[in-house]
């Protein structure tokens, strides 16, 4: 779900000459499609210097296309390639809820406890939200994002202090009701997933980002992936995020909202993701049977009016029903089973689409916010589903 509107820090660097800047990155073998694939992203960087994307193809655990457009950095023109760490923004909840599926797995946490089971200092109306209602989003938790425009009101951006995913959860237990009745409506809640996050510090008694990197990333061999916190760590080949403004490149990359986890806040790679799609496909950290829940999806729920203007155009098309598991999106495209994530931040963009009866994965990841990515991305598939 996209971050709200505001920035903390913006540097103005102009766009340079309107030459075209590609920068070919694999040297893998490249399929017939190459030349069309290339055809529909090279067109995002119209100029050098200019902050762009990163394109990964791969179908039955092999890459057929990976290429870097533009710049992942405007102040040394650093160009992006397949080790290029971005922040995926909300493709970070497929994540958490894999912590969580790690925990019941581990037999330290059922889908049916409630919040008020797991923190008892949890308002009473915490005996009505399960961990299931967090991870498909029907908790009915009011958005802390509209909770900060009421704390805030009146400030400007740069007023206003960067929230935690500990935070969030403070917010939420000063309040004294939900929005709905859990599992009554589908509404898309950044919140739920930032508790989450707090739940698996609580149930593992081991910080989150230590929690992903211990039972995640080190087994796949993600080596640069990182939930980041600022001053706790170091992101390897870091892109910056950036906005068009009329023709003058600002840098976004952090807002109130960024340090949150949980709901957004991991940085990766083409390289790593592509690793994360093979666990995906082997069932390498979780057996098929344990990790269906996550691609069944919750329908039942009406979907609040307020979660459409919220929802990417290729979700909302589909609502009501709207298909969502943990930490997917689940409707089919063009007849082609799919389970997918779309991610939308101050600066960046990325988006994971995985036909899973077609063994095809796409991801694009990109530090402009002027792209849409999800088109680029369907557009790719099309060349692939017959």
């Amino acid at each position: 779900m996209p971050k709200r509107r505001r920035c903390r820090g913006i540097a103005v660097i102009a766009a340079g000459n309107f030459a075209f800047f590609l920068l070919f990155v694999s040297s893998r073998a490249q399929t017939p499609s190459a030349a069309q694939l290339d055809g529909i992203f090279s067109k995002v960087v119209a100029a050098p210097n200019q902050p762009g994307v990163a394109v990964l193809v791969r179908q039955n655990g092999r890459t057929l296309f990976e290429r870097g457009y533009g710049m992942r950095d405007l102040r040394s023109n650093l160009p992006i390639d397949a080790r290029t760490n971005f922040r995926l923004a909300s493709c970070s909840k497929q994540f958490t809820a894999m912590a969580i599926m790690l925990l019941v797995h581990d037999g330290k946490l059922r889908y049916e406890k409630t919040l008020k089971d797991i923190f008892p200092e949890f308002p009473a109306y915490g005996r009505t939200i399960t961990v299931r209602n967090l991870l498909n989003h029907t908790s009915g938790l009011i958005a802390y994002e509209d909770l900060m425009d009421k704390v805030y009101a009146g400030n400007e951006w740069y007023e206003i202090p960067q929230i935690t995913y500990a935070q969030v959860l403070a917010l939420a237990e000063k309040q004294t009701g939900t929005k709905f009745p859990p599992g009554t409506k589908w509404e898309y809640s950044n919140g739920g997933y930032c508790i989450l996050a707090m739940i698996v510090e609580k149930v593992s008694g081991i910080p989150f980002p230590k929690f992903l990197q211990q039972r995640i990333f080190a087994p796949l061999h993600m080596d640069h992936t990182v939930a980041h916190v600022y001053g706790q760590d170091v992101i390897a080949n870091r892109a910056y995020g950036y906005t068009n403004d009329s023709g003058v490149w600002l840098e976004t990359d952090q807002g109130p909202t960024s340090a949150t986890l949980g709901d957004g806040g991991i940085y990766s790679s083409l390289d790593d993701l592509a690793k994360w799609d093979d666990a995906l496909r082997n069932h390498t950290l979780l057996s098929a049977a344990e990790f269906q829940p996550a691609i069944t999806p919750e329908n039942s729920a009406a979907v609040s009016p307020a979660a459409v203007d919220d929802l990417p155009k290729a979700a909302a098309a589909n609502a009501p029903p709207l298909a969502y598991g943990f930490g997917w999106f689940l409707d089919p495209y063009r007849g082609h089973a799919r389970m997918w994530h779309y991610g939308s931040t101050i600066g960046f963009h990325s988006i994971i689409e995985r036909f899973t009866k077609d063994n095809l994965s796409i991801i694009v990841l990109s530090n402009r916010t002027d792209v849409d990515l999800a088109a680029l991305a369907l557009r790719a598939a099309d060349l692939h589903l017959h």
